[in-house]
């Protein structure tokens, strides 16, 4: 490690606009790495401030820690190029898109009922009469199928 490239904790924290307790933790869950100088000081490469860039964008997109990780496991440790940006943006963005699909669906659906097939609303027997989205399984039938169970 290149001690005269390397950042502390506070520099870091304050070119990347992030807590020194978020590096921590991001550290913690292994999405960042730090080493140790002689002076007990942990100490960062470069390279993190674009790491932490890209964990926030994901984060404020939505998307989970744990999946932002298994993301960037696959660059470890280097500074991701544009061709690796453009894999990883490319990746989010299916994830993404999935996820609007199914928002847009949650919230077009909300208000006539949450699809479980509970018969706990008054127009559950209309969408479900007899509660044959039982055999379809447990969970939200009608807000995970494309098709109604009946005719609306």
């Amino acid at each position: 490690m290149n001690n005269s490239a390397s950042l502390s904790v506070g520099e870091v924290a304050k070119r990347s606009g992030v807590a020194v307790s978020t590096l921590h933790f991001y550290e913690t869950k292994g999405l960042i790495s730090s080493w140790r100088n002689a002076g007990n000081q942990r100490r960062y490469e470069r390279n993190v401030l674009r790491r932490i860039a890209i964990i926030r964008i994901a984060q404020s997109a939505g998307l989970p820690l744990i999946e932002i990780k298994q993301h960037l496991d696959k660059f470890p440790n280097t500074t991701i190029s544009t061709k690796e940006w453009r894999q990883l943006s490319s990746e989010w963005h299916t994830m993404l898109t999935e996820r609007i699909a199914t928002l847009v669906t949650l919230r077009d659906h909300m208000e006539g009922c949450i699809g479980c097939g509970c018969l706990s609303l008054q127009d559950c027997p209309l969408r479900n009469p007899d509660d044959v989205l039982a055999e379809k399984g447990a969970g939200a039938q009608l807000l995970f199928s494309s098709t109604q169970a009946t005719d609306e």
